[in-house]
């Protein structure tokens, strides 16, 4: 039996959820936009409400949830602001590949103290000149001695410039293509580590976005995640349990786009009647629906397979790409519900369309998402 409904304590997390988002994120969403300035307060009392770091595992002092109760908790947050909940949200994908690949010592080290005070850390992956192509990445990691030293400069980071200590993808073995990668924890106070300029984004600006540069930077070997040429590999399989999370985020954006759409058409009147009652308008509401519900589903179904233990590359892809191109698509028919109204800033959902259009291309462009799609399709159909 397939059950869709939600038990006693994940609908607490939910209430809790949603209601800090109300409370907390919502009312400050505007000034952070406007100002990009870095929403940490906001995050602190996240921290404090136990709405950050959720899925450290007990053993290290977190609240060892699942995937799918973070996702109820990241589609509530990003109702509120998807740029604040991005600042929220970033730890867990620079945390996976720890809780995935790390050994005891590694997680006690990096994961215990972000379950005791409110630490950020980020993952650093792209480059310049590699962004969907990671096999294109040029940073290296050289052995001398029991270090590694570290040479590369990395792009689009976020929370790069709030992150007590970053996940690094480098090559160890550049002859072996992506099979010569080689995961690290780097912390942000090693010496020859610089942080770049806040980016100005389009949309979601309360999130911090820098570059990062590693000049001559030694590492101890014990800080570097499985063994050598694992890199690329844990590296992806961070996705398996973060994208759910940016579907479920895409999923609450979508949400509260429709929100003011329906809230606006039936209060806006033209020709004698409110415009919802225009089949034009009435329609676009329906898709927006529709389309929320389905790509819903699909961040829970990828949740609670990975939550079983079984393989959801597929379908964590298949809820990345729905959700992002649904948000975007509800977003900017938002906009048009709204006509003139939507195209001000004055009124949300010109903001909601902005930031809107990252969630198809950060956690891998809905283009890349359809490259893995369709090779799980073709691999397991004769």
């Amino acid at each position: 039996m397939v059950d869709f409904l939600l038990t006693d304590e994940q609908r607490q997390i939910q209430k809790l959820a949603r209601e800090f988002a109300e409370r907390e994120i919502a009312p400050r969403s505007a000034h952070h936009d406007e100002t990009g300035e870095f929403p940490l307060e906001v995050c602190r009392k996240a921290w404090e409400q136990g709405l950050m770091n959720g899925h450290i595992p007990e053993e290290y002092g977190g609240a060892g949830l699942g995937v799918f109760d973070s996702c109820l908790i990241a589609e509530e947050i990003a109702s509120g602001c998807t740029g604040i909940g991005t600042a929220m949200e970033a730890n867990n994908l620079a945390e996976a590949p720890v809780i995935v690949s790390g050994n005891d010592e590694q997680k006690k080290k990096f994961l215990a103290p972000m379950a005791e005070e409110l630490i950020f850390a980020a993952y650093c992956v792209t480059e310049p000149a590699a962004g969907s192509d990671v096999a294109g990445i040029k940073t290296v990691a050289r052995k001398v001695g029991d270090e590694y030293v570290i040479n590369g400069q990395k792009m689009w980071i976020t929370n790069a410039g709030v992150a007590n200590w970053y996940y690094v993808l480098a090559y160890t073995d550049t002859s072996q293509g992506h099979r010569g990668m080689s995961a690290f924890i780097v912390p942000r106070d090693s010496a020859g580590v610089s942080v770049g300029k806040k980016e100005m984004n389009m949309g979601q600006r309360a999130s911090d976005t820098r570059g990062v540069t590693f000049e001559d930077v030694k590492v101890p070997a014990a800080n570097m995640l499985g063994k050598e040429g694992q890199g690329f590999k844990i590296s992806m399989s961070a996705f398996d349990h973060t994208r759910p999370l940016v579907a479920s985020a895409a999923v609450g954006l979508a949400r509260s786009a429709m929100r003011h759409a329906v809230r606006y058409a039936k209060e806006r009147s033209a020709f004698g009647q409110p415009i919802a009652g225009f089949q034009a308008v009435s329609f676009m509401l329906a898709d927006m629906d529709k389309d929320i519900e389905a790509a819903r589903l699909l961040c829970w179904k990828a949740a609670t397979m990975i939550d079983r233990g079984e393989k959801n590359t597929r379908e964590a892809s298949m809820a990345k790409a729905f959700s992002a191109d649904a948000a975007m698509r509800i977003a900017t028919d938002a906009v048009q519900v709204l006509g003139g109204y939507g195209y001000s800033r004055e009124y949300p959902v010109e903001k909601l369309m902005r930031d809107a259009k990252i969630f198809q291309i950060y956690e891998g462009t809905s283009q890349i998402q359809r490259v893995i799609i369709s090779r799980h399709l073709l691999e397991s159909t004769n």
